[in-house]
């Protein structure tokens, strides 16, 4: 992580919102999300928000790290129909060693659609990577992925 990283910085993020982004194609295999109304979904939310904080760390970055997601707390309290495109503002509020925390709100020209705050831990992928798939691998032998 460079030191170009610092408390205050913001970004805003753009973003159209289509019906693939709506309730009922958050889980199409759910009947339950595929009878509620077209309109974006709170798990869409959440991954745009955190996109927004992705955008904001990007070049701050050294070679070969990445940010993963370690906490959300987010209200949505605006449904967004398809068509409106919403603005994400990210702001670095905390940085704790390897751990940066975000202010996040979202409005879609009418109405703050969300707000809240969000976590990101800085990971080195050589190191992440082989994690995972040793995490693949015990669980391929214990039966639990075939």
């Amino acid at each position: 992580m460079r030191p170009s990283l610092i408390v205050g910085l913001s970004h805003v993020h753009r973003f159209t919102v289509t019906g693939a982004k709506t309730v009922p194609a958050l889980y199409p295999e759910a009947e339950e999300f595929r009878s509620m109304p077209a309109v974006f979904a709170t798990g869409f939310m959440v991954g745009l928000f955190e996109w927004a904080c992705i955008e904001l760390l990007k070049p701050h970055l050294d070679p070969g790290e990445g940010s993963l997601g370690t906490a959300v707390d987010f209200s949505h309290v605006a449904a967004t129909p398809p068509g409106l495109t919403i603005a994400v503002t990210a702001t670095c509020n905390k940085i704790e060693g390897r751990s940066v925390e975000f202010r996040v709100s979202g409005h879609d020209g009418l109405d703050m659609i969300g707000e809240g705050t969000h976590r990101r831990a800085i990971v080195a992928w050589d190191r992440f990577t082989p994690r995972v798939a040793d995490k693949l691998g015990r669980a391929k032998a214990a039966g639990l992925i075939l």
